[in-house]
């Protein structure tokens, strides 16, 4: 059944939509080729609306404030928000490895969503659900903050502050086929690491090893206010 919220018609295609690769031994039963293709819909869509509502922003305001909204971060949480988890087709080993509420694969089937309306009824539908759904987010950088989600930023202002020094980032790993990698990601201060995260691409996942040290910043701060406050 295709929830409400989601304009397609076809179950067959909804359920495409929703079949991770590893719930199939072919690569066109999955997923995947949507989700190509939904990326780019989303992108053209996103840019389009930006450059219409923003004429004052010059290209660098544009590709920060496109580079927000199209992340897996706002994906992720609009997938949610839909309830796409309750449709996800799974391996068993993927399901028990935490896959149906992975961020990764929440915005893969969201931009996969997206290629099948667009498939199914055309860009103006397509266009009309990426900007109801993404409407927070758009909204969030209209106000002029481009980059809300720029842990990066924010880690180097934090760590310039209390350390004096500069964060350093690696890629320790990368995994998936080619036109779907994970890349996992570590920032470190004076080679120690200090945050890990992953994201489908290098920048991503150097935004999430920062979002990463900076919740470990926030809790060793805060411990340290609450310890102050309670010495003799």
């Amino acid at each position: 059944m295709i929830p409400k919220s989601i304009p397609l018609r076809s179950k067959e295609m909804f359920q495409l939509a929703m079949r991770h690769r590893s719930a199939t031994p072919k690569v066109q039963d999955s997923y995947e080729r949507l989700e190509f293709f939904g990326d780019s819909v989303l992108g053209l869509v996103v840019a389009q609306y930006l450059y219409e509502h923003h004429p004052e922003w010059d290209q660098g305001m544009l590709s920060k404030a496109k580079s927000s909204v199209v992340q897996e971060g706002p994906l992720a949480e609009t997938a949610l928000k839909l309830g796409l988890d309750k449709y996800l087709e799974l391996s068993m080993s993927e399901e028990a490895t935490g896959g149906r509420l992975r961020p990764s694969i929440l915005a893969d089937v969201l931009e996969a969503i997206i290629g099948a309306i667009y498939l199914e009824s055309g860009l103006e539908n397509a266009r009309w659900f990426v900007l109801e759904q993404l409407n927070p987010y758009l909204a969030m950088i209209s106000t002029g903050d481009v980059s809300p989600n720029d842990h990066k930023s924010k880690l180097q202002e934090v760590a310039q502050s209390i350390w004096r020094k500069t964060p350093l980032y690696r890629v320790v790993s990368e995994s998936g086929l080619a036109h779907n990698r994970r890349f996992r990601v570590e920032v470190l201060f004076d080679n120690e690491v200090m945050g890990v995260g992953e994201g489908r691409n290098k920048k991503e996942g150097e935004q999430a090893a920062a979002q990463d040290a900076l919740a470990i910043i926030e809790r060793a701060q805060s411990a340290e206010r609450v310890r102050q406050q309670h010495e003799p």
